[in-house]
């Protein structure tokens, strides 16, 4: 069993289809086509994880910023009230008049524009479509500071937020390092797979404060999982330091269970590799991540209840030694 060769169908897996990305950068791209134009749009910038290149696959929903000039007949921007409401209010009726499927004047893209808390969620698919594509297109202004004020119509308030932050952060650990915008993408589908309820942005963030760069993807998603058991105790915030925590109805128990099994196996699984037991290691890591890892050809044990199949019992490798938890390294 060939564990590289695995990690390559994982993420094969785990991204899109380059024809799709392409397809969705397009749908995106469009709106920045039409608002750039206006006399009160400073520029229209990518944001969230298609942005970042973290996204996986499926690419349903995409994210932008429009960001606008106060001063140009949005004065009441930035004040507490109904002017929250109001900018989404605005960027739906321009939507609709830029891009609606009957009269839009640059293309005849949306099918129906709806705001919500923070942004203005266009369907470029039938709404009643539970994989529609969507574009949320999000009113902002710039700061002094150089970050973004946006609306949050819930509460009638501006808030401060710094999306480029992280663009910029995901680069930077990117450049150091290549396999780090695949592995956070394997990540994501792990944590929808397993069911740990984190938020896309959580998983994402979790991986650029512990996920380290390394010889080998096995060693870093080992080390990933027995760091983030640890650090999920205290709040993921959010890193440009202006919105807090990203996710305060995170279910601890639920994430501390699977990261601590995940830790457990891949630790064995990188155990039984360095013993050279690659079909061992596989069926670990198989374990990991379900079906979306190939097991070796003659399939694996069956699992026991031990969390590792019947490979506990052992052939020599040496795979059921302790997991050294409180001094794994972290990331």
């Amino acid at each position: 069993m060939d564990i590289e060769h695995a990690f390559d169908a994982l993420q094969a897996e785990a991204d899109a289809d380059p024809a799709v990305v392409a397809k969705a950068r397009e749908r995106r791209d469009l709106f920045n086509t039409a608002f750039s134009p206006l006399d009160d749009v400073v520029e229209v910038i990518p944001s969230g994880s298609l942005a970042r290149n973290t996204q996986r696959d499926p690419i349903n929903d995409v994210d932008l910023v429009i960001i606008f000039d106060p001063a140009h007949h949005h004065s009441e921007w930035g004040s507490d009230g109904s002017s929250a409401g109001d900018a989404l209010d605005y960027v739906q009726e321009k939507v609709r008049e830029l891009l609606g499927s009957t009269e839009g004047s640059v293309a005849q893209e949306v099918r129906l524009a709806r705001p919500g808390n923070h942004a203005v969620k266009c369907f470029l698919d039938d709404p009643k479509d539970p994989d529609a594509f969507t574009v949320d297109a999000m009113p902002a202004f710039r700061h002094e500071g150089g970050h973004l004020v946006v609306p949050e119509k819930a509460n009638e308030k501006w808030i401060e937020t710094d999306p480029e932050y992280l663009i910029r952060w995901v680069e930077r650990r990117h450049e150091d390092w290549a396999e780090f915008r695949s592995l956070v993408r394997i990540l994501k589908m792990w944590n929808q797979d397993v069911g740990a309820s984190m938020k896309s942005l959580t998983t994402e963030v979790l991986a650029l404060n512990h996920l380290p760069a390394e010889v080998s993807r096995s060693r870093a998603l080992q080390r990933f999982f027995s760091a983030a058991e640890l650090a999920i105790d205290q709040p993921v915030e959010d890193p440009a330091g202006h919105c807090g925590e990203i996710q305060s109805d995170l279910d601890l128990d639920k994430v501390r269970k699977c990261l601590g099994d995940a830790a457990t196996k891949s630790w064995r699984a990188c155990d039984a590799q360095d013993a050279g037991d690659d079909d061992a290691a596989a069926c670990l890591w198989h374990e990991v991540f379900g079906d979306a890892f190939p097991g070796p050809d003659g399939g694996c044990p069956k699992d026991d209840g031990g969390g590792a199949g019947a490979l506990g019992a052992g052939v020599g490798i040496g795979i059921t030694r302790p997991r050294p938890v409180k001094h794994a390294p972290q990331g």
